[in-house]
């Protein structure tokens, strides 16, 4: 039984052809690739995106979203992952611009959400610390208030996009007694205000999409405070549940899945093609029956969660876990699938514009390894899942 309807279907079927003429083919090319997306990428196709009212699948009508139902959020997601589109900034799109409309002033929204809509203003999140990143209420980065303005010295640590981001998001400790999660709050910052210093953090895939951000006496302006002083860490508590079930990852497994069995086509063993090895096949079809039961699970969550009767279950920590192992499985297996091939390092800028004549490997191993590296990460990021496992624990185990 299929959990789309005709309707659904056809709403299917008009996002992937606007997919394949609206999306340059070089930049297709390249996040089949598993490169990570450049700000042309970004504001290039979330302008395009803009244009059909797209650029903010999961915001309500009234801020400019579509208002579209989480099935055809779901589709949306799957055919871009699957048509080679390069992620929306999930940091503006997903994560500040939610907590913007939902617990901002009047005057945040005008000011910050059609920057985001538009791609004219990207986002960074600066949450987690050298000392605090599951723990984020251990946070140190501090704001202290000098008349309209607040003082803020610290440095925040794993900042994706801080290298072409133009704003902040951050989480600053506003008041230093008392229990750690009260004294939290969320501040909008200017990238370009003086006292921030960005550090590239080079992956261990060999690309850089991470950075170290230090600031010394940064004035924030107070009117750059997000809801009411000392209140960050509610507004954060919102943005992390939307971090986790973005976490659950499932448009990326189905890609990656798609990556591995198409490249298990082309890999040769002596006997014939490796996808025609008994062996072989049968981890192919377990995981496959895995990724089907978590797309299947994740679903069922997020409507339940869009019809208002999700139960006590902290199924954003559930479908989190599930989704990024899931996803480390799939892409071991796409090394493994490539053998030898595998081994070569495509560095990213060098392969970025277009594949040179003699390369170590063939065209379709290019990307696999560095992803199966950067993406050890996805088990730590939006809170780790050893963290997750207690918070389960804590949930169903309580009372």
């Amino acid at each position: 039984m299929s959990f789309f309807t005709a309707e659904d279907e056809t709403f299917r079927l008009e996002v992937r052809r606007f997919i394949q003429t609206a999306l340059p083919l070089e930049m297709r090319e390249r996040n089949h690739r598993a490169y990570h997306p450049t700000r042309d990428d970004v504001v290039l196709w979330t302008k395009a995106l803009q244009q059909k009212g797209w650029s903010v699948p999961s915001w309500p009508i009234e801020y400019g979203g579509p208002g579209w139902t989480v099935r055809q959020r779901h589709i949306f997601e799957e055919e871009c992952f699957l048509g080679g589109a390069p992620e929306l900034s999930p940091q503006g799109n997903s994560l500040v611009g939610p907590v913007i409309y939902t617990f901002g002033n009047q005057e945040q929204k005008t000011r910050f959400l059609p920057g985001i809509i538009s791609a004219d203003q990207l986002w960074a999140q600066g949450f987690s610390e050298p000392n605090s990143g599951s723990d984020l209420a251990s946070l140190r980065t501090r704001a202290d208030r000098d008349g309209d303005h607040y003082v803020v010295n610290g440095q925040k640590t794993w900042t994706s996009e801080g290298h072409f981001s133009d704003w902040l998001f951050l989480l600053v400790r506003t008041r230093q007694d008392g229990k750690p999660q009260a004294g939290i709050s969320f501040l909008l910052v200017d990238m370009k205000t003086p006292g921030i210093t960005v550090r590239p953090i080079i992956s261990i895939d060999e690309g850089h999409s991470l950075n170290e951000v230090f600031l010394e006496d940064v004035r924030v302006p107070v009117e750059n405070l997000v809801g009411e002083e000392n209140q960050g860490w509610t507004y954060a508590k919102v943005l992390l549940g939307e971090e986790r079930s973005f976490s659950a990852m499932v448009p990326r497994c189905k890609m990656e899945f798609e990556r591995l069995r198409r490249n298990a086509s082309f890999s040769r063993t002596s006997r014939g093609r490796l996808i025609d090895d008994p062996h072989f096949a049968k981890r192919l079809s377990a995981l496959e029956i895995e990724l089907l039961a978590h797309e299947t699970t994740t679903w069922r969550v997020l409507a339940e969660e869009e019809s208002g009767h999700a139960g006590a279950m902290p199924t954003s920590s559930i479908i989190k876990i599930k989704g990024t192992e899931l996803l480390q499985q799939i892409e071991l297996l796409s090394v493994e699938a490539l053998g030898l091939d595998a081994m070569p390092v495509y560095p990213e800028e060098e392969y970025r514009e277009a594949l040179p004549a003699t390369m170590p490997g063939p065209v379709h191993a290019v990307g696999v390894t560095s992803e199966m590296f950067y993406r050890r990460a996805a088990t730590i990021y939006g809170g780790t899942n050893e963290i997750q496992r207690n918070l389960i624990a804590g949930t169903l185990l309580k009372g």
